[in-house]
């Protein structure tokens, strides 16, 4: 009985869901002191506000609202704000990651002289950037974008580089010996290799895609995600921080899900752990 109860393959989805039910039970009960809640909200009244700006007020049930219906915000626009920046930071940033990644590791020459620049602007904390980007772009969604896209690129970047510099030296030597240029050995020897590299940098990209544009909106924004943190952290409305903080990570989750189907359709030629363990 104890080991049909034990995680595993058939059951794993049970026991994920279990431990945010967990989580989600131990914070109504440590909630229910007024003077912990104030720090760390309440899971209730959190619901009640994400149901509140995303649903009509006459169907929302009043269990979620024992201290009256919370202000509605537009959080369509906030949110669609939010979600561009964060779109269009995750696809500069690999594009630009991508291209100067295979470009680096193909010109060791190149790479050699840019080497010291790319760790210090590596190591350079990018926030401190918020405010000149601020300066060059102005107030709208152009300076989170960039912001967005320094913290991206990198990733992708050292992925990218690292892959790349990682083929075989029999590989390339085998299809140099059948005859390919340096666009088919691109093609078919160094991209190949790279994806696995780049689809492992792309999950946590999307994740820094959300933090560049949020840390963005809090230095200086009227619209977004961040915006209406921000505005909540004014308040002390710490129902209401928790709120948006939830409704970004349920869209960054559907964010690395793309991402994730892309991957499975494109390395379909990659066995998966279970499959190699099998093997």
């Amino acid at each position: 009985m104890w080991k049909s109860l034990a995680p595993s393959e058939k059951n794993l989805r049970i026991w994920q869901v279990g431990v945010l039910v967990a989580v989600l039970v131990l914070w109504h009960l440590v909630s229910r002191n007024s003077q912990t809640a104030f720090f760390i909200g309440e899971p209730i009244k959190v619901a009640g506000r994400v149901w509140s700006w995303f649903l009509p007020f006459d169907i929302a049930p009043n269990a979620l609202f024992p201290d009256g219906l919370p202000g509605r915000a537009d959080i369509y626009t906030h949110l669609g704000v939010t979600l561009l920046e964060t779109v269009l930071a995750f696809a500069l940033g690999t594009a630009l990651g991508l291209v100067f990644g295979l470009w680096l590791a193909l010109a060791p020459t190149a790479s050699a002289i840019l080497d010291p620049y790319i760790k210090a602007f590596n190591s350079m904390p990018r926030v401190i950037l918020a405010p000149i980007f601020g300066l060059w772009f102005g107030l709208g969604i152009w300076s989170k974008v960039a912001l967005a896209v320094t913290l991206v690129f990198f990733i992708v970047f050292f992925n990218v580089y690292q892959g790349v510099r990682e083929v075989s030296p029999v590989v390339l030597a085998n299809a140099r010996m059948l005859g390919a240029n340096r666009k088919q050995l691109l093609r078919t020897v160094y991209l190949p290799s790279a994806t696995s590299w780049v689809f492992s940098s792309l999950h946590t990209s999307v994740g820094l895609a959300f933090v560049g544009a949020v840390v963005g909106e809090y230095l200086g924004s009227a619209r977004g995600v961040g915006y209406l943190i921000l505005q909540a952290e004014g308040t002390f409305d710490v129902n209401t921080v928790f709120a948006g903080i939830v409704v970004l990570t349920a869209f960054a989750l559907v964010l690395d899900g793309l991402v994730g189907r892309i991957e499975r359709r494109l390395m379909k030629w990659q066995p998966r752990a279970g499959e190699t363990e099998k093997l």
